[in-house]
């Protein structure tokens, strides 16, 4: 049997072709190979598999548990209904104005500082959260809660500073110096502020002004902001007046606090030291575009799966800063791991030039665009540019027999096809299809198109689809699959443009 890489024939994308040269369709027959002949992948001997190895993926995940998103929300919204249940056990009704602002600043005071909790155990990389919700989807909702969050730490200091002027009858400057003669008031002050500029500066306009580490360090000033928050609710009347609530209060506190520190220092410290990466090449894949080999001791116990991805930090002068996450672009065999990197900005620009033996820390697997979101027998995966890395693992692995599995590949022209000679040898070995989709964004036609799937995929509506590409292209390509009849359930993807 042979196994077809193409493009495909629809009438209107074959007329704009024909008036755009610079858009070829690639069109090559494949051959079958023998039973049992290695395939040798350009990314060396850790890409080597035998043909037709294609049932099981390279290793079985040994990350069993996974919480799925729906419970984590049900877990989230309880903890805060929980939360105003204590607020209602300990309010003191009265008619009085002072006592509505101080009953409604006492609320929201307490959701504040339960959200605040909730933001920043999203972004403690809990294995078992990471790989059920996924770590695009973990942003968004950090992301999103920080407004909320905000918003009612805006609303608690309004309200507090309403009642206090009542009760004392002053105005609210006069009001506002008198609160901020208590420590634990000013504390609170303090931590409002903090969290005012973590949000300002993480606001879309003001983001794509900084640079990824000045936003990373003032980001990492929330946790100051919690500590001085956590301060001012010791000392207010919801927790002073029960011993279980200030109990369960602080146990919460020092939960998360214990988690952020085991998963967000203590476990990446003991990879690097358990693992010892070090870079033993850097390959070029095509116009900026290299990928990165690194080697190390004992990798199977990182328990990887295909299409996951690390946190890496370089320990070079002008890398080791900053940490940022790529995918592994081919699967994690004899201590190898592998990653392929587009010049995008400053960073990956350098990571061009790291030389061999230069330490690595990687912190993870990260990352539920794996196999277990698998629900059909038929799997579309779909790739854009540099987002081909995560599917090229999958492509390789995914369990199937011919015609299960099709990559379609969105490309500007040929020379923006990273990894192609290993895709072309995974779809020869596995005899799945390959479709190259090669032509300008501006395209009077869109090949992405709902009726340009259905052409290519008749039943593109009984597939499960894994996408990745640049969110703009992640965005239009999920619009067309759901128009093509592809339940948004179905279609499974991550956006790191929230990292």
């Amino acid at each position: 049997m042979t196994t077809e890489v193409q493009e495909p024939s629809h009438p209107a994308l074959a007329a704009y072709l024909a008036q755009r040269p610079r858009a070829r369709v690639v069109r090559e027959e494949g051959r079958a190979r023998p039973a049992g002949e290695h395939i040798r992948p350009p990314g060396g001997d850790h890409t080597r598999r035998p043909a037709g190895d294609h049932t099981r993926p390279t290793r079985p995940a040994r990350h069993n548990l996974r919480v799925a998103p729906d419970r984590l929300r049900t877990a989230i919204l309880g903890g805060a209904g929980a939360v105003a249940l204590l607020w209602g056990v300990q309010a003191r009704p009265s008619a009085r104005l002072d006592s509505f602002f101080a009953a409604g600043a006492h609320l929201t005071g307490l959701l504040a500082g339960y959200g605040v909790l909730v933001m920043l155990f999203l972004m403690a990389r809990v294995p078992a959260v990471e790989h059920g919700v996924g770590a695009d989807r973990l942003a968004r909702w950090h992301a999103r809660g920080g407004r909320y969050v905000l918003g009612l730490v805006g609303a608690h200091a309004v309200l507090a500073l309403c009642g206090y002027a009542v009760h004392t009858r002053t105005d609210l400057v006069t009001a506002a110096g008198g609160l901020l003669a208590y420590p634990a008031l000013a504390a609170a002050t303090a931590g409002t502020a903090l969290f005012v500029a973590v949000g300002v500066t993480s606001a879309r306009a003001a983001r794509r002004r900084l640079r990824h580490e000045t936003w990373r360090a003032l980001h990492l000033l929330s946790h100051l902001a919690a500590a001085l928050g956590f301060v001012h609710q010791l000392a207010g009347p919801d927790l002073t007046g029960s011993v279980l609530a200030l109990w369960a209060w602080s146990m919460a506190h020092a939960t998360v606090a214990v988690v952020l520190v085991w998963y967000r220092i203590v476990v990446p410290v003991r990879q690097a030291l358990r693992h010892a990466l070090r870079v033993t090449e850097v390959r070029d894949e095509g116009p900026g575009v290299v990928s990165v080999i690194v080697k190390g001791t004992g990798l199977d116990l990182l328990c990887a799966e295909p299409g996951q991805f690390f946190r890496w930090r370089f320990l070079t002068r002008r890398l080791w800063r900053t940490a940022l996450p790529f995918s592994l672009s081919a699967p994690v065999r004899d201590d190898t791991l592998r990653i392929t990197v587009k010049a995008l900005g400053d960073h990956t620009r350098r990571i061009r030039r790291l030389r061999p033996g230069t330490r690595v820390l990687a912190t993870g697997p990260f990352g539920a665009l794996t196999a277990h979101r698998r629900t059909r027998r038929k799997v579309l995966l779909l790739a854009g540019g540099v987002g081909i890395t995560p599917l090229r693992t999958l492509f390789e692995t995914l369990p199937g027999g011919p015609g299960d599995v099709t990559l379609l590949y969105r490309a500007s022209d040929a020379d923006g096809l990273v990894l192609r000679e290993e895709l072309e040898r995974i779809a020869h070995a596995r005899q799945a299809a390959l479709h190259y989709l090669l032509g300008p964004s501006d395209a009077s036609f869109d090949p992405l198109a709902p009726q340009a799937l259905r052409d290519l995929l008749p039943d593109v509506a009984a597939h499960d689809v894994y996408l990745c590409g640049p969110p703009a292209m992640a965005r239009a390509a999920t619009d067309s699959l759901v128009r093509a009849g592809v339940p948004a359930r179905r279609i499974h993807s991550e956006d790191f443009s929230h990292e």
